[in-house]
């Protein structure tokens, strides 16, 4: 990428720099740099500003640490062998694995999780994260989803605990997270 205000086009992808940043090794390493860089962009801007300004910023975060993406990445529903255009469109994809869907609503709802849920399904991605910016504090914005039974590896609960993604985003080293309602609600 090139300027910090260049603004990225809807499904623009932005290529990883020469300059060699470390790649990241699985879903967990992925959505933990992720939530740093929404992190960096909320302790910036703090609440109150349109989806639209938070999208932009967390685009350049993610460009800086290298990662891929696409921006308002439209998803069509298959039906009968037929792509029907419904008006999805999903916020970001990093790396053509974790689906960002990003609000600036007072309080997460449950059809929040459910359209990332929805998008999660027809995408066939396994992640995502619910990241509502407009909060004074980030972490309580902040859901993990996972549409799919996820290898060992990458397996999180559902919703990250509030403390564990503040507390130096040391998440993946505790076995004791809160559970969720959301992986019961997708294995039935």
């Amino acid at each position: 990428m090139g300027e910090a205000n260049s603004k990225p086009e809807p499904t623009e992808v932005a290529e990883a720099t020469e300059g060699g940043l470390p790649r990241f090794t699985g879903l967990n390493q992925l959505t933990k740099l992720i939530i740093g860089a929404a992190i960096e962009v909320h302790r910036n801007t703090g609440p109150g500003l349109m989806e639209s300004v938070y999208e932009e910023c967390l685009c350049y975060e993610l460009s800086k640490l290298g990662l891929k993406f696409e921006r308002q990445v439209e998803l069509p529903v298959s039906y009968k062998q037929i792509k029907l255009k419904c008006g999805f469109r999903m916020d970001i994809v990093v790396e053509d694995a974790v689906v960002l869907e990003l609000k600036t609503v007072e309080q997460l709802l449950p059809i929040h999780s459910a359209q990332l849920l929805t998008y999660l399904k027809l995408s066939g991605k396994k992640v995502g994260l619910l990241i509502n910016i407009n909060e004074t504090k980030l972490k309580n914005g902040l859901k993990r989803l996972a549409s799919k039974t996820l290898e060992v590896s990458e397996q999180l609960p559902s919703v990250f605990s509030a403390t564990s993604v503040i507390s130096g985003l040391d998440f993946l080293n505790s076995p004791c997270l809160c559970a969720s309602v959301v992986n019961n609600l997708v294995n039935q």
